[in-house]
């Protein structure tokens, strides 16, 4: 064999002895040899490293590249060029705040973080000391819980209070077929002690609130938005501005995602990228407007690199920044964020210093439509029976209207009813729908706004239809 040249990566409790280097390149034709070397540098380091007998101590892991010396030839593994040889202490030696020894297992575990100069033990154990809440146990948070838990994220914090449904399945992966039925958060709670037993998931089954916000937040070092609507998010947002917290931002809808790191501390929040919402029903949730399977799984990976970087103290997380994924085109485009000094949240002089009501932000008012303006399937299936004469118009999108639609009923999607509005007649009894009852109830008020006074919304859309009247109609 011959000498070849080797890079040892120094733990960070050891490179004091090593003019403060994270990594030492040496030459040598074993592991043994290239170790020995190293120690000859300095009396402190050999007494770290080595026993009065001459052996690696025991509560030394020396890996070659990926894999454990141990299930190799030990001291005396060949090494080429370019090797890696990482020394893992088991318990550190030194450093302040890593008295806490890791297991054996442990070291198995996290092996591939600790060969990391950016992660290592230190970084490690910042990982398991914190805590991190993720709002959403849906298609954002199912990526996002099981790689935190994969990574050592100590305490994990899910707020949810859906229950699994099949139509979840083609994108939150954390939930499988066994689990229709059942609730998401302890779905995923299940899968999370699958991957990582260690791991404290503390379960908030309830719908995050201006109520409860605050007290669920403030106990965590990170908040992760995985919601799909918008009262949550500005909800989300004006909560972790009041108590100081990063909020890892996510967006996915259709083929497109965002992805940015609100922290009002060192930049924009969320509201100074929008400071208002649209108008209910004008921009569809996915559940309206559909999404591709894998896109949540792209931006929840992100999300969750985003704050395991916020964790360690690591890289250059998106403050600042919104990054925008074109899954189409497989684009990823960067734009800057600037705060608004105006920013009623986060601004010079903050008008909002307390949660409001999100809903009623968001122009969301619950039983605000007169009675007039609603009917219900069950009125509506009554009114059919009689032969009563109405015009029935539909407007989703022509993809909704191939899975099912209301026998009679004229299809015009919400964004062409401006250019169609020709096609309805204002003396006619006009009722919309659409797959909920959002998106007509929008449509409604712009035809009343025009001048139309026959019209009404199908309470809770096609729907409540499917539920209610005809159970062989499929729901989507």
């Amino acid at each position: 064999m011959t000498a070849s040249n080797v890079k040892v990566m120094i733990p960070t409790p050891l490179r004091q002895y090593v003019g403060n280097r994270d990594t030492v390149e040496l030459r040598g034709e074993t592991v043994e040899e290239v170790l020995n070397s190293l120690a000859e540098s300095s009396i402190q380091l050999k007494k770290h490293l080595y026993d009065d007998g001459g052996k690696i101590r025991n509560f030394v892991n020396v890996y070659l590249n990926e894999d454990d010396i141990r299930y190799l030839e030990r001291g005396r593994t060949p090494v080429r060029e370019g090797d890696v040889i990482a020394i893992i202490p088991s318990i550190a030696g030194g450093a302040a705040g890593l008295e806490e020894a890791f297991s054996y297992e442990d070291i198995q575990r996290y092996s591939r973080h600790l060969l990391l100069p950016e992660v290592g033990l230190e970084g490690q154990l910042k990982l398991r000391n914190s805590r991190v809440l993720v709002i959403g146990a849906g298609g954002l948070g199912s990526p996002l819980l099981l790689y935190l838990a994969a990574a050592g994220v100590g305490t994990i914090g899910i707020v949810d209070f859906d229950t699994v449904d099949f139509s979840n399945l083609q994108r939150q992966i954390i939930h499988t077929q066994k689990d229709v039925g059942r609730k998401k958060i302890d779905s995923a709670e299940e899968k999370i002690k699958g991957i990582n037993p260690h791991i404290n998931v503390v379960k908030h089954e309830a719908q995050i609130t201006s109520e409860n916000a605050l007290d669920i937040i403030r106990n965590y070092d990170v908040v992760i938005d995985g919601t799909d609507n918008f009262p949550t998010r500005y909800l989300v947002n004006d909560a972790c501005v009041i108590l100081g917290k990063p909020n890892v931002y996510g967006s996915i809808y259709r083929f497109e995602g965002q992805v940015s790191v609100f922290d009002a501390g060192k930049g924009p929040c969320y509201r100074c990228l929008y400071e208002n919402p649209p108008p209910p029903g004008l921009v569809p949730s996915c559940a309206e407007g559909g999404v591709v399977g894998v896109l949540p799984g792209t931006v929840g990976t992100l999300q969750a690199m985003e704050t395991i970087k916020l964790i360690l103290g690591q890289g250059e997380p998106l403050i600042g920044r919104l990054l925008l994924f074109d899954a189409m085109r497989m684009r990823f485009k960067e734009l800057k964020l600037r705060k608004n000094p105006e920013c009623p949240v986060c601004g010079t002089n903050p008008t909002v210093k307390e949660l409001i009501d999100y809903e009623q932000f968001c122009g969301i008012t619950h039983n605000a439509e007169a009675e007039g303006d609603v009917i219900t399937v069950e009125e509506l299936n009554r009114k059919f029976d009689a032969g009563e004469s109405l015009v029935l118009v539909d407007v989703r999108e022509p993809q909704e209207w191939e899975i099912c639609r209301i026998k009679g009923a004229k299809l015009i999607p919400m964004n062409d009813v401006p250019a169609r509005v020709s096609e309805l007649n204002t003396a006619d009894d006009i009722i919309l729908y659409c797959k909920s009852g959002q998106r007509s109830a929008y449509v409604m008020n712009f035809l009343k706004d025009i001048g139309f006074r026959k019209v009404r919304n199908l309470k809770g859309g096609i729907n409540a239809w499917a539920e209610k009247v005809d159970s062989s109609m499929p729901r989507y």
